[in-house]
C-alpha cells in the first residue's frame, strides 16, 4: 500500500515540475492528467523490465 501512495505522491510532484518547467520555458503546458498518466506508464514499464532481468 505504501508503494502506491509513494507513486501517487511522486507522480503529483512530477506533474508540478513538468508544468512549472513548461511555464518557465514558455512552451505549451500539458495537462496534469497527461503528465501523471505518462509518468505512471513509464514507472510500470521500468518495473516490468526490473522483474524480467
Amino acid at each position: 500500500m505504501e508503494d502506491i501512495l509513494a507513486l501517487v505522491v511522486v507522480s503529483l510532484l512530477a506533474a508540478f515540475c513538468v508544468r512549472w518547467a513548461a511555464v518557465r520555458l514558455r512552451v505549451p503546458m500539458p495537462t496534469r492528467a497527461a503528465v501523471i498518466t505518462v509518468f505512471v506508464l513509464v514507472v510500470f514499464a521500468m518495473y516490468g523490465q526490473h522483474l524480467k532481468g
